[in-house]
């Protein structure tokens, strides 16, 4: 599944194609792909609108049009890619928006779990979402007091896009890793210093993740080499970059997961 760094990735590739253009049509080549509002208002009222920025917001890509927000989840099989108008659609593709710029965009989805939101309130979608670990607000006192809060395990805390928007399961294995904490570790049990560390650990391995263009494993996502530098995750039975003990597979919250038995002692 396309976790932040990777949706990131893909918003600044596509944002320079659609800022500025107007969407001349729409064709929905699988309806389901659209959750909200019907087909025919969506081809009618995405006719015509101007796009104004494109941004994401924890792994949802936010098209802000004149008067609507196009959003879109691209969940495990997900991509957006620009193409020519000359050429046709492919197999996978579920959405086609035409652009004023003889291009056009494709939401393509192998798996068929993507979604499309068509809004004037993107609230209404992203609402409930977390804090994003890369803005100002996230910090590590706030962190710290969050974690005690709940008596949760971590990677299952981690992974509650209302608690943190955007990580997913490769992301947090490696934070966890960089962190020296165990998955499977209380988070009402870290201390101030744990919660800077794992706060160092977050923002540190996403911005790597985006720097490298995200990871390009599991999925059909296009370009990135961040999955060459794992420091733990589809790792299994190699060494710990750390510490040279061999790496072990557990499964946390039925999520497959990755440790160092060393490095991530559990308490």
């Amino acid at each position: 599944m396309p976790e932040l760094p990777e949706v990131e990735t893909i918003v600044r590739g596509i944002r320079p194609e659609l800022i500025g253009n107007t969407i001349l049509s729409a064709d929905l080549l699988w309806a389901r792909a659209l959750a909200t509002p019907s087909a025919k208002q969506f081809k009618q009222q995405v006719q015509g609108q101007k796009v104004k920025d494109v941004t994401r917001r924890a792994k949802y890509l936010d098209i802000a049009l004149k008067d609507f927000h196009l959003l879109i989840h691209l969940r495990m099989s997900g991509d957006i890619i620009i193409r020519q108008s000359k050429t046709g659609p492919e197999k996978h593709d579920r959405l086609l928006l035409h652009l004023s710029n003889r291009k056009y965009l494709a939401f393509s989805d192998t798996r068929k779990f993507g979604r499309v939101w068509f809004t004037k309130d993107p609230g209404s979608v992203l609402a409930r979402l977390g804090p994003e670990p890369l803005e100002s607000g996230f910090t590590s006192k706030w962190l710290f007091e969050n974690l005690r809060k709940r008596k949760r395990q971590l990677k299952p805390l981690l992974l509650d896009q209302t608690f943190i928007a955007g990580l997913g399961n490769i992301y947090t294995d490696e934070c966890l890793h960089m962190a020296k904490l165990h998955p499977l570790a209380l988070s009402n049990d870290l201390s101030q210093k744990q919660a800077e560390a794992l706060c160092e650990a977050i923002q540190s391995v996403l911005k790597e993740g985006i720097r490298r263009n995200g990871a390009s494993i599991d999925w059909v996502y296009r370009g990135g080499d961040y999955q060459n530098y794992f420091r733990v995750y589809d790792r299994a039975g190699g060494a710990c970059l750390a510490c040279g003990t061999e790496i072990q597979r557990l499964t946390v919250g039925q999520r497959g997961t990755h440790v160092c038995p060393k490095c991530q002692r559990l308490r």
